[in-house]
């Protein structure tokens, strides 16, 4: 069965809790971030399940896009594979991609514990910290198994995680080289900003070979800060240096989409660098917003399933802000049901 989108990334289980204000002080956390738990962040997990009303969602961005391109496009249009261990945690994911229609091909290690990310909820922001567990004993063989190899051979569009180059690069090299070299379409989003401010050669291995790449404000600015680019701040000035980046497949142009929250989207095309489309959000009501985990792979997910669908540019931000803007209105990275229309 071919599979048009391949997804890979970490797979975690999102432990969610919400007026978690005294948390980011105990456990030194900004507000509206995303990092790997240091040693001093272990005891947040246990915490959260002792002292918190815990809300356990299926997480892990390149996992919460694919539910989310799942969502839009047809049955058994979306795959997705990573790393979990042989536990309830990973039955738990399971069963949520089901739902929404994405098949999954885990590499499942023995003994190992599924990785989890402490998702700490105060007002509209969220910060997040995630121990990989088993998501980061990945390994490149996974993606040349027998049940694994034919999907990739056969998917026209690939997508991945910043996150997951801090332990796979050598398997998105890999994939990334491959989709270029049979001009199929790869796409990977920044995820948070220390991917490009630490994980800035493990990107710049990757960048070449990528048609789309997806940030948010904050993203682009680290990229800008760590490029020493003279107006991090400037979105369109930022998305034109990284479409401008050398690429490999000249034949097809470099998307750069940077979304900006409840701001306007702003979207660079490396063969029209000088003129930068700039979409606006539909702003939701304060009383409309539930939480904001996982808002940005919705927009992965709906921009890259109107992607695979054949739609323009225009309609993948517009399919994009629709499924970033029903994630906000459920708690974690979840997707309305009944199913909406949303392409």
């Amino acid at each position: 069965m071919p599979y048009d989108l391949f997804c890979i990334g970490n797979p975690l289980l999102d432990m969610q809790v919400t007026k978690g204000e005294a948390l980011l002080q105990k456990y030194d956390l900004k507000a509206n971030d995303a990092i790997l738990a240091e040693e001093k962040h272990e005891p947040i997990y246990a915490e959260l399940v002792k002292e918190h009303q815990v809300t356990y969602v299926a997480g892990g961005a390149s996992q919460n896009a694919a539910r989310g391109a799942a969502y839009v496009l047809p049955p058994d249009s979306v795959v997705y594979t990573g790393c979990v261990g042989d536990d309830d945690l990973a039955e738990q994911l399971k069963a949520a991609n089901k739902r929404e229609g994405l098949r999954e091909v885990y590499l499942a290690k023995k003994g190992e514990k599924t990785g989890a990310c402490a998702v700490v909820i105060t007002g509209h922001h969220r910060s997040l910290v995630t121990t990989l567990r088993a998501a980061e004993k990945w390994d490149k063989s996974h993606l040349e198994s027998a049940e694994v190899a034919p999907l990739v051979e056969n998917a026209k569009v690939f997508y991945v995680e910043g996150y997951f180059l801090t332990h796979g690069t050598e398997s998105i090299v890999y994939l990334s080289q491959k989709a270029s070299a049979a001009s199929k379409v790869f796409a990977i989003n920044f995820s948070a900003p220390f991917i490009p401010q630490f994980f800035g050669s493990q990107l710049q291995q990757i960048i070449p070979y990528c048609d789309i790449i997806i940030g948010n404000e904050a993203e682009a600015e680290a990229w800008a800060n760590a490029n020493g680019l003279p107006e991090p701040k400037n979105i369109s000035a930022v998305a034109k240096a990284i479409a401008m980046l050398p690429k490999s497949n000249a034949s097809r142009p470099r998307t750069v989409v940077i979304t900006q929250g409840p701001e306007s989207t702003v979207v660079v095309t490396s063969d029209k660098p000088e003129s930068p489309k700039v979409y606006a959000v539909h702003p939701l009501k304060e009383e409309e917003i539930v939480d904001t985990n996982g808002a940005g792979d919705a927009f992965a997910g709906g921009f890259l399933g109107a992607w695979v669908a054949g739609k323009s540019v225009d309609e993948c931000v517009e399919a994009g802000h629709k499924m970033g803007s029903m994630c906000v209105q459920q708690v974690g990275p979840q997707y309305k049901w009944p199913k909406v229309s949303i392409i």
